[in-house]
């Protein structure tokens, strides 16, 4: 045991008994502006019982990297814009890579639209980038806490709350095929656009679009895109 838990062990806590030993947690950062990264690892260095070890990236391809070579990462916080993918696209790549890493989306939007399909992508969590320290400790605790019970019970606990939405419940079924091209439709892209940045064929970007204006119930594109406006 380290030094530092023997003598938190040992703490005298008023009748002259002793404190367990702080839990360990390693939390894998990924922002590409170096103050938020400082500023989030001195302020939360410890969590009450928990302590955090944090690992810093500063691009998706450095998160990956790390999360791949350090392994035993509890958890990570990834910005949706990074200096290499912008949107949706990093947690996409992450979640393709690692299926099992615990993701929390670290935005500074809270658009409802990019909320849902982060949880429905795989996101254990989305935490606005304007939270209180308050509210970002609670994540973080709520995110680190030891046994798997107590994770099964914060499921969706991590997300911001919306009221519910007919056309929002139908894009939480989609698959993260139609995610993507979804999202690519409502950024303005062609469907050869669609083609070109994805690698499928235009035939098949034609079919993906085709099945969700059925998916969502809409009568074309440009209806599709004003509902999300």
């Amino acid at each position: 045991m380290e030094a530092v838990s023997v003598a938190r062990a040992f703490e005298a806590a008023g009748n002259g008994g002793y404190t367990l030993p702080a839990l360990k947690r390693r939390v894998l950062l990924v922002d590409d502006h170096e103050l938020v990264r400082a500023g989030i690892r001195t302020l939360y260095q410890t969590l009450d019982e928990i302590d955090i070890e944090w690992i810093e990236a500063a691009s998706l391809q450095e998160g990956l990297l790390a999360y791949g070579e350090r392994g035993a990462v509890d958890a990570v916080l990834l910005d949706l814009n990074l200096g290499d993918c912008k949107g949706l696209q990093g947690l996409r790549q992450f979640m393709e890579a690692f299926p099992d890493a615990r993701v929390v989306v670290f935005s500074g939007t809270q658009d409802e639209f990019v909320v849902r399909q982060a949880r429905a992508l795989g996101a254990v969590g989305y935490l606005p980038k304007g939270a209180m320290m308050a509210e970002m400790r609670s994540t973080l605790r709520t995110l680190l806490a030891e046994g798997q019970r107590h994770r099964a019970a914060q499921a969706g606990a991590l997300f911001p709350r919306f009221p519910s939405s007919a056309m929002y419940d139908r894009v939480a079924e989609l698959g993260p095929r139609h995610l993507e091209i979804l999202e690519l439709v409502l950024s303005g892209c062609s469907n050869q656009e669609i083609s070109n940045s994805t690698q499928l064929s235009l035939g098949t970007v034609k079919n993906y679009v085709s099945s969700l204006l059925l998916a969502l119930d809409v009568k074309s594109r440009s209806h599709m895109i004003s509902l999300f406006r």
